[in-house]
């Protein structure tokens, strides 16, 4: 069910094979929307909106990440 989401550019000081905290934050934005699409087929309503959560602050953490890399595109 977990896809794979690799289009968040890693900064060339970061040790190979791991590509640190902007990585694994987009990682974990597309686990937790599985998880909260899960959720919500189950009727796990609380739940779902926590997982929600989490994936906004997650996709945030992307986003920041993005607009002071200076790896992004537009530069």
């Amino acid at each position: 069910m977990a896809r794979e989401r690799r289009s968040v550019p890693i900064d060339a000081d970061e040790p190979a094979g791991d590509g640190g905290p902007a990585e694994a934050a987009h990682f974990i934005a597309g686990a937790v929307s599985e998880l909260a699409l899960m959720a919500r087929v189950h009727r796990l309503n609380v739940l779902a909106h926590v997982l929600d959560m989490a994936q906004m602050e997650a996709d945030e953490l992307v986003r920041a990440h993005a607009m002071r890399s200076p790896h992004r595109t537009g530069r």
